[in-house]
């Protein structure tokens, strides 16, 4: 029996996205419009034939957030009805990761509610990156890839320090959630690493307590899975540049931000911030500080190697120069 034809499908949180990883698998975008009806209301229509075919929607639940998550939800039913093989949600980006437990009587867990959302919406696939934290994969009764973006900044971090001795180098975790990504990313650097202890204060808001580490007269390279308010990333490189590290550059995933995180950004002592594009940056945000870097060919590969029932062990465990072409 031949195998199912592949096609990739573009929701309006991430276009652009969509038409590069499409690009590297050699397939035409799917030829779909997400609209809307005049009250408000999503409007889905797919004008080619799906009967059969291996479908990978590309849409992450960025802000707006419910917008997005509630598209996925209309063309993955879209999809379904229209009797295709099987639906992959790429999720670059997961929203309401954050709400993953109680943390206060009565709240709900929400993250928990989106997977069964998509669930039940017919999603056969979840293939992201990051998760905010990573035992929201185990909220699904479907099979969930999770890529890590340690693959790209890995990669990013050798360039840099090509020619130069690695000990003027320090990885820093913002703080004791990111250890384990710290952790990653050291094994592939071969990088020493601080931490800094913080006690966050209330909502969006921390305070800097200490840093774990020699980081004097050092480049500081904080790593984080994602930039909201910016409210931690500029204090932790505030804090490292003024105990003595003497230059910060960031390396974060998902770029979200939300509020005034721009302008903290700019004022901050952060020389360079790179973010993926698992989130898209409108241009009014684009500041020189700012560096976009694509996911598009981490994401095709992940992609063929689900579409061609391959391993994909290569995409998670060495850095991406180190890896064979397809």
């Amino acid at each position: 029996m031949a195998r199912n034809d592949i096609k990739i499908m573009g929701g309006n949180a991430n276009l652009k996205l969509a038409a590069e990883i499409a690009n590297y698998l050699g397939v035409p975008l799917l030829d779909s419009k997400v609209g809307r009806f005049a009250d408000g209301e999503i409007q889905m229509m797919i004008n080619e034939l799906v009967r059969g075919s291996d479908v990978f929607i590309i849409q992450s639940t960025c802000p707006p957030v419910n917008e997005n998550l509630m598209e996925l939800l209309i063309m993955t039913d879209a999809l379904k009805r229209s009797s295709s093989a099987r639906v992959t949600a790429v999720m670059p980006y997961f929203g309401y990761a954050r709400q993953d437990r109680k943390a206060r009587a009565r709240d709900p867990i929400s993250a928990k509610l989106v997977a069964n959302l998509l669930t039940t919406a017919g999603v056969d696939r979840i293939l992201t990156m990051d998760l905010h934290a990573p035992q929201i994969q185990g909220f699904f009764d479907i099979p969930v890839d999770h890529l890590e973006g340690s693959i790209i900044f890995s990669d990013m971090v050798l360039d840099i320090m090509k020619g130069k001795d690695k000990s003027d180098f320090i990885l820093v975790a913002p703080d004791m959630g990111s250890v384990n990504r710290i952790r990653k990313m050291a094994d592939l650097t071969d990088l020493s690493i601080a931490i800094i202890d913080k006690r966050r204060t209330k909502a969006n808001e921390c305070e800097i307590m200490n840093v774990i580490g020699d980081i004097k007269d050092k480049t500081a390279i904080i790593i984080d899975d994602m930039i909201d308010t910016a409210g931690t990333i500029t204090k932790a490189a505030n804090t490292v540049v003024d105990m003595g590290a003497k230059r910060v550059l960031v390396y974060a995933t998902h770029g979200i931000l939300s509020a005034d995180a721009v302008t903290k950004i700019n004022n901050s002592k952060i020389e360079k911030m790179f973010l993926l594009d698992t989130v898209p940056v409108p241009a009014e945000k684009m500041i020189n500080k700012i560096e976009i870097v694509s996911v598009a060919k981490l994401f095709s590969e992940a992609i063929y190697k689900i579409y061609t029932n391959t391993s994909m062990s290569a995409l998670f465990k060495i850095p991406a120069n180190s890896r064979n072409e397809k």
